[in-house]
């Protein structure tokens, strides 16, 4: 089992970046996939990014391929986003989550059974 508490939430102006940490507790952490869903009010959570165990791969969502990155370090049981050129239909609250699920559904929020209690990123135009 795994606990993730998110932080590094805030308001940003259109075009900055910003950076959302994730930190998950349990010594089996690198047994897991981790993933970055985000959601706004009214809407179902929203794939952004996914990482392999070892970080070695990356799986990122259309809508923020080239502005996001995922990265991980399981010495320190962290998993990171990187946002950057932000813009305004990024807001929302930001949820990490893990799973042991296979590759192919990493997308799909059912494949993951531990959740963060989310960060709340606003973009300001």
């Amino acid at each position: 089992q795994v606990q993730l508490v998110e932080s590094g939430g805030g308001l940003v102006q259109a075009g900055g970046s910003l950076r959302l940490s994730c930190a998950a507790s349990g010594r089996t952490f690198s047994s897991y996939a981790m993933g970055w869903f985000r959601q706004v009010p009214g809407k179902e959570r929203s794939y952004v990014v996914a990482i392999t165990q070892s970080g070695a791969g990356t799986y990122t969502a259309n809508s923020v391929k080239g502005r996001f990155t995922v990265s991980r370090d399981n010495a320190k049981n962290m998993v990171y986003l990187q946002m950057s050129s932000l813009k305004p239909e990024d807001t929302a609250v930001y949820y990490c989550a893990a799973t042991l699920g296979r590759r192919a559904a990493w997308d799909l929020q059912g494949t993951y059974p531990y959740w963060g209690q989310g960060t709340q990123v606003t973009v300001s135009s």
